[in-house]
């Protein structure tokens, strides 16, 4: 787990636009996180992680590995996530309206997080800071 730890600055973003649509952020949103280059920090408290994410819109998650907490996604809704730690990924499931999977994994100084939604999947690709 301490691998990933740090913060990473997105690099390159792969079909994010149409992840976005897919769980149903407006056109003005989707153009705007579209057009940032956020970082993500992910950090680690105790047994409670932090991941927030410093864009044209901050957001923050603290949570604890396999307990449901509720979370705010870029479309507004609130839904029930759980993160788990699978084979040194941090794996995130959304569940609500529409389910979702973010997936994290750090290889050296890279983060690569896939985001699933339905059959559309996005790859973002961030280095660290």
């Amino acid at each position: 787990m301490a691998n990933l730890l740090g913060s990473f600055k997105l690099i390159s973003s792969e079909n994010f636009g149409e992840f976005l649509k897919e769980i149903g952020v407006n056109l003005m949103t989707r153009k705007l996180a579209e057009s940032s280059k956020p970082t993500v920090e992910i950090k680690q408290e105790g047994d409670e992680y932090i991941i927030k994410t410093i864009a044209f819109k901050n957001s923050e998650i603290r949570f604890k590995l396999g307990q449901e907490f509720e979370e705010k996604r870029l479309d507004g809704n609130t839904v029930k996530t759980v993160v788990t730690l699978e084979g040194g990924k941090l794996v995130q499931k959304q569940f609500g309206d529409k389910e979702v999977t973010i997936t994290r994994e750090v290889d050296g100084d890279t983060l690569k997080v896939i985001c699933e939604s339905g059959s559309v999947v996005s790859t973002r690709i961030y280095k660290r800071e």
